[in-house]
């Protein structure tokens, strides 16, 4: 999955007849038959289902997928997947996790799901699993939840033997969302048997298992579209990471792969897809036809995916061949949006063939499609072959999308293609190695992205919006490592976090420029062919890297992986020679004797070694150590910032290499500036040593440098802005680093500017605004007065939306409070909504929060219209937002905190949701009283924080930082300020 800043959670070839999966009966006859006898009245599930007799085991499992185009060795063996000694194999050193009992092997699903009632928003399905009873038993334990399990039937084969048992004896238990079926007598064991499971199951609105999303058409649909006033409806799934078993009865577990088989029966003049193509289709009695899809190939249960709706196409094909054809890639969105999907149609084709290339196996499934879904949790889903997308992460307007999306979306679609290599063809074997998956699908979106755009300079926006955000995150006594030990998988999504997206993505960045690009990408090529279709460890991953490189990768990298934080270098400085020491960074500053136990590998890539004119690849590995042969005019550690951790110089070397600039380049600047500011948050150095070098900066005008001072302005805006005097010298301060560039770009577009520029207008017109730059601001109300007088004639350029909303809501919040609430629900613009509720939650007026805003946010009083309601997928949005506003930031909390059961209910106990909410309303308070409230709230005999006590302890760790930071650094603020003549 897909989540970052930018965003915030990534096969297919012509069948080979030679080789085959399982033979299936011929499903879509009985459907057809039953269909024909009166479908509508509900026959027995069972005859929907396939024959309750097995298929014959002579082939029961492939040695290799029947359309991947990758040589056999390429493929792992039945061995992997298969076997009775691999199955029980999977429980060694795993005796502390909570996992399915080691009875049943699944080797293949067959599923129907039928009569969807879109009145009842449920349906009714029946699956077919095909496998091993590993040892005798009477209970066969699986996943399920929220469904009705109905009857069960299971038959075992032996030798020439076959027995059949009937069930409808079933425990759930809801807690581990587990379900017990216990047949009459005991199981005999057999590597041939078939359970067979009816059941019902629920359409909800969660963005959970098999779910419904509500959407406004952009044009007349097809007479079967579900509808409720002006909403209609589509349908699909979100599996990861426990979530299949809301779909169907599953054994939901990463490393217990299968193959599958689907069919859908829906109404004629809606479409469906899957993640394989299509393998026919036949119409059924009552307007309706069953749509049957390829068996898939031996993939884990949370990447099955299926959708139906009132979807369209545009498609566009590879250049490279796969299998002796050019690769379909289709965009499929409901009807009246599929133009919107031409941007990411114009990368999908590309970066397909760019992976393929670069890690030396072709995309081994015979098609890709996206889809963007209405209502989405996270920013996108790499479900094999049918990657699933939030709105505003696929669908881009040429007239009124903001620019910046055109780098979220390339970014984005080139994550979840990554993954359906990484992630996809080869599966970390359990949740606690999910950075395998989610850091190297990280990099590799980044890597993809730079190829297709070298322009856009992505690596110093990663430095400044992912790796910034890593070390937040890391430098809490609450994080966690990478590598974090997951017993219960219903707590994963707790990690699905900054830690394993953007510090797993800092790690592989840091140990590819270590190792060399090409020697990197040939290690990974050698993972991916040894374990495609099958499950890894980290350490496969380092095995292969060494095996590439020649270097004991596993010795470097592992204290990176497995314990938790970084290191901060401090630097004394001798004759020609400095001095380098390695302990711990915590953001609070409180480094205690158990808090540094780790001593990291770490690459120091030094600029300024005497006689040298490049990087110097030096390593420090040891907790200390002295280097000989440095420049005392200048130098520099971690040069063009691919290490992880932060560098902690005398205060006159940084204030030296402030008047240095020329020497460094755009990603050496991003990574000072950031690391100054952290060094200042955690006392390890001054505010005024940061103050005095972003000063240097003020002839700056790259985007990606300027956004990094201007962030780190912000936070100490944030931290200690409620004193006018401080908040006074900061704002002047910010004007004068910002003038020149301010000058240079204005507020008008050239024909043939590049793309950053544009970034960069938006940031620096907003950034005068809120800094109240008279002019701009004056400018900026005089556009939305014009806008509001006459919208055709005077609208507003997309990428000026937000400055111009900002000067609005401060001239005139009232009025512009309303009208911003008349656009969010009118706007055309898929990125329109988002950048609406941006701009209200800047209101700096209480009477208009409370009356006004906080109701929009939770819908508490009775709505003007239908649409008077934020989607909760897109309420951490404006509460995000609002939680940086003084004054709205304790508004939120009183209003989460005497409206958490509502709140609760109306994200639908979906707990990706509510962990998201606390981690964007809480963590920006700076004072103790509140961090005391928020404890009494959530602490003994409050309400429960399963699902993101996690994340909660890392707020409070947070909060505790920015207190003790205002505590102990207001009066050094103020007096640098006022030495300087800001204030």
């Amino acid at each position: 999955m897909s989540s970052l800043r930018l965003l915030a959670r990534a096969r297919f070839l012509v069948p080979s007849p030679s080789l085959n999966y399982v033979p299936r009966s011929s499903r879509l006859s009985v459907l057809t038959a039953v269909a024909h006898s009166h479908i509508s009245r509900l026959r027995p599930l069972s005859s929907l289902s396939l024959s309750s007799k097995p298929p014959p085991r002579s082939c029961k499992l492939p040695l290799r997928p029947a359309f991947a185009s990758a040589p056999a060795p390429l493929i792992v063996s039945s061995r992997r997947y298969c076997s009775h000694a691999s199955f029980r194999h999977r429980l060694a050193n795993m005796t502390d996790r909570d996992i399915l009992p080691d009875t049943f092997k699944p080797a293949h699903y067959d599923l129907v799901i039928k009569d969807l009632d879109f009145k009842n928003w449920s349906y009714k399905g029946s699956v077919r699993i095909d496998g091993e009873l590993v040892k005798p038993t009477k209970d066969i334990v699986l996943n399920t939840l929220e469904l009705k399990l109905l009857n069960s039937n299971i038959v075992v084969t032996q030798g020439k033997s076959e027995q059949s048992w009937e069930s409808t004896t079933f425990a759930e238990d809801t807690k581990t969302q587990r379900s017990t079926i216990t047949f009459p007598e005991e199981l005999p064991v057999s590597t041939n048997v078939s359970l067979t499971i009816d059941f019902t199951g629920e359409l909800n609105h969660d963005m959970a298992g098999f779910y419904r999303s509500q959407y406004k058409p952009a044009a007349p649909a097809a007479p079967s579209v579900p509808r409720d006033d002006e909403f209609h409806y589509m349908l699909s799934t979100q599996f990861e990471a426990c979530d299949a078993r809301r779909a169907f009865p599953c054994f939901d577990e990463p490393n217990l792969k299968a193959t599958f088989d689907l069919a859908l029966e829906i109404p004629e003049d809606q479409v469906a897809l899957s993640n394989m193509p299509q393998k026919e289709t036949k119409p059924v009695d009552g307007g309706k036809k069953v749509v049957s899809f390829e068996r898939s190939p031996v993939m884990s249960t949370y990447l099955l995916a299926w959708a139906v709706g009132d979807f369209e196409y545009v498609e566009a094909f590879t250049d490279r061949e796969y299998n002796g054809k050019k690769l379909p890639v289709r965009v499929y969105t409901t009807r009246g949006l599929k133009e919107q999907g031409r941007w990411a149609l114009e990368h999908a084709p590309k970066i397909i063939d760019y992976f393929s290339e670069q890690f030396e196996i072709d995309y081994p499934l015979p098609k890709s499609d996206i889809l963007a879904v209405h209502e989405f949790t996270h920013g996108a889903m790499e479900n094999w072959g049918l990657v699933t997308y939030r709105m505003t992460a696929i669908l881009f307007d040429e007239k009124l999308s903001e620019a910046r999306f055109r780098n979220r979306i390339a970014y984005v679609v080139a994550h979840e293609l990554a993954h359906q290599w990484f992630g996809n063809l080869v599966t970390m074997d359990w949740w606690d190695e999910l950075w395998l998956n989610e850091g190297f699908a990280t990099w590799a979106g980044w890597l993809a992205t730079d190829h297709l755009h070298p322009d856009w300079e992505v690596w110093p926006q990663f430095i400044n919006e992912g790796m910034d955000q890593a070390f937040s995150l890391d430098s809490v006594r609450s994080s966690h490592p990478i590598q974090v030990e997951v017993r219960d998988a219903l707590d994963v999504n707790q990690i699905f976090d900054k830690i394993s997206y953007l510090k797993g993505c800092s790690m592989i960045r840091m140990l590819a420029s270590n190792l060399g690009n090409k020697t990197f990408l040939k290690g990974i090529a050698i993972y991916l062919k040894k374990n495609a279709y099958g499950n890894a460890k980290t350490e496969v991953l380092w095995d292969s890297l060494s095996e590439a490189s020649g270097v004991d990768v596993n010795s470097m990298m592992k204290p990176w992986i497995e314990k938790i934080g970084f290191p901060v270098l401090s630097i004394t400085e001798g004759k020609q020679q400095i001095s380098v020491k390695q302990s711990r960074f915590l953001s609070t500053g409180d480094v205690k004797p158990e808090d540094d136990q780790t001593t990291w590998w770490v690459p120091l890539a030094v600029k300024g070694k005497v006689g040298s004119e490049g990087i110097e690849p030096l390593t420090l590995t040891t907790k200390e150590a002295t280097f000989d042969g440095i420049s005392e005019e200048f130098y520099q550690l971690n040069s063009n910032a691919t290490g992880f951790y932060r560098v902690n110089y005398p205060e006159s070397r940084l204030k030296l290499l402030g008047t240095q600039l020329d020497h460094l380049t755009t990603e050496d600047k991003i990574f000072i500036t950031g690391s100054a500011a952290d060094l200042a948050f955690s006392g390890y150095a001054t505010t005024g040593a940061l103050l005095s070098f972003i000063q240097g900066l003020k002839g700056e005008t790259h985007y990606r440098v300027l956004s990094q001072a201007l962030d780190s302005i912000g936070t100490l805006k944030s931290i200690f802005g409620d004193d006018e005097q401080i908040k006074n010298g900061l704002a002047k301060l910010t004007l004068e680093l910002i003038d020149k560039a301010l000058k240079q770009v204005g507020w008008e577009s050239a024909k043939d500017e590049d793309f950053n520029t544009g970034l960069l207008r938006k940031r620096l017109l907003l950034t005068a605004v809120v800094n109240s730059h008279e002019e701009v601001t004056a400018a900026a109300f005089e556009r939305w007065s014009a806008y509001q007088s006459n919208p055709s004639a005077s609208p507003i350029p997309a990428d000026l939306r937000a400055p111009i909303y900002r000067a609005a809501i401060l001239k005139d919040p009232s009025a512009t409070v309303k009208a911003l609430k008349h656009e969010w629900f009118t706007t055309p613009a898929i990125d329109g909504k988002e950048i609406c509720l941006q701009a209200l939650g800047h209101t700096g007026d209480e009477d208009i929060i409370k009356t006004t805003l906080l109701p929009f946010l939770f819908n508490t009083s009775p709505p003007a219209a239908a649409t008077d309601v934020i989607p909760p997928g897109d309420m951490h949005i404006f509460a995000g937002v609002l939680s940086t506003n003084r004054t709205g930031r304790p508004l939120l909390w009183a209003f989460l905190r005497d409206n958490w059961d509502q709140f609760n209910a109306k994200l639908g106990g979906n707990p990706i949701l509510v962990d998201r909410m606390v981690n964007v309303s809480l963590p920006r308070f700076t004072d103790t009283e509140t961090l005391a409230d928020i404890e009494r709230f959530f602490g003994p005999g409050g309400v429960s924080t399963k699902g993101f006590d996690r994340t909660l302890e890392q707020v409070k760790d947070k909060i505790r930082g920015r207190a003790a930071y205002k505590a102990r650094d207001t009066e050094g603020v103020r007096a640098w300020l006022v030495g300087n003549g800001y204030a």
